[in-house]
C-alpha cells in the first residue's frame, strides 16, 4: 500500500501544479482580455489628449504671431510719431509730404535708436531730418506772404495813413490822437476779418 500512497503523493503535486498552472493561465487570459477591453479606451484617450495638445500648440503659435504683428505695428507707429514730431519741431508745415519723403530712409538700429542710412553711413534721425529740411526749404513756411493770385486788402478806409517811422516820443497831442485812432481802426478791421 505504500506504493499507492507514494504514487498518489507523487500524483498530488502534479495535480496541484496543474491546478496552479491552470489558475495562472485563467488569470493571464482574464488580464489579457481586460487589457484588450481597456486598450481602445486608452487609445481614444491618448488620441483625445493629442488633439487637445495640438490645438493648444496651434493657439499658442497664433498668439505668438499676433503678438509679433502687434509689436511690429507699435514699433512702426512709434517710429512714425518720432519722425513727425521732429519734422514739426524743425518748422516743417507740410509734415505729411515730408514724412512720406523720409520715412523709408529712417530705421531702428539694433540698439533701438532711429538712424538714417546714408552714403556716409548711419547718422542720427535728428541730424538727417535737419539736413533734409535745410536741403528742401519748400517744406518750410513761406518767407514772404503773397505770390500769384494773392490780393491785398486795404488797411484803412479813408483818412490819412500813419507811417511807423513817424511815431516817436514827444509827438504833439494831435498826432498822438491820430495814431491812436488809426490803431483802433486797424484793430477793428482785423477783429472783423476785413
Amino acid at each position: 500500500m505504500e506504493p499507492i500512497e507514494q504514487g498518489s503523493a507523487r500524483h498530488e503535486p502534479n495535480t496541484e501544479q496543474d491546478v496552479r498552472g491552470m489558475i495562472r493561465n485563467v488569470i493571464e487570459e482574464f488580464l489579457t482580455t481586460e487589457r484588450r477591453k481597456a486598450e481602445p479606451a486608452y487609445k481614444a484617450e491618448l488620441l483625445d489628449e493629442r488633439r487637445k495638445r495640438e490645438s493648444l500648440e496651434r493657439q499658442v503659435n497664433e498668439l505668438v504671431e499676433a503678438n509679433q504683428v502687434a509689436k511690429k505695428f507699435a514699433e512702426e507707429s512709434d517710429r512714425n510719431v518720432q519722425i513727425r514730431s521732429e519734422l514739426q519741431r524743425l518748422g516743417v508745415t507740410k509734415i505729411d509730404l515730408a514724412h512720406k519723403a523720409v520715412r523709408d530712409d529712417i530705421q531702428r538700429s539694433p540698439e533701438g535708436l532711429l538712424v538714417a542710412r546714408t552714403a556716409e553711413g548711419d547718422i542720427s534721425a535728428k541730424d538727417f531730418l535737419a539736413r533734409f529740411v535745410q536741403d528742401n526749404p519748400e517744406f518750410l513756411p513761406a518767407r514772404i506772404a503773397g505770390g500769384s493770385g494773392v490780393t491785398t486788402t486795404p488797411r484803412h478806409s479813408g483818412g490819412s495813413s500813419i507811417e511807423l517811422e513817424s511815431i516817436r516820443p514827444g509827438m504833439s497831442a494831435e498826432d498822438m490822437q491820430r495814431v491812436r485812432e488809426q490803431i483802433a481802426l486797424v484793430a477793428l478791421q482785423a477783429w472783423k476779418g476785413e
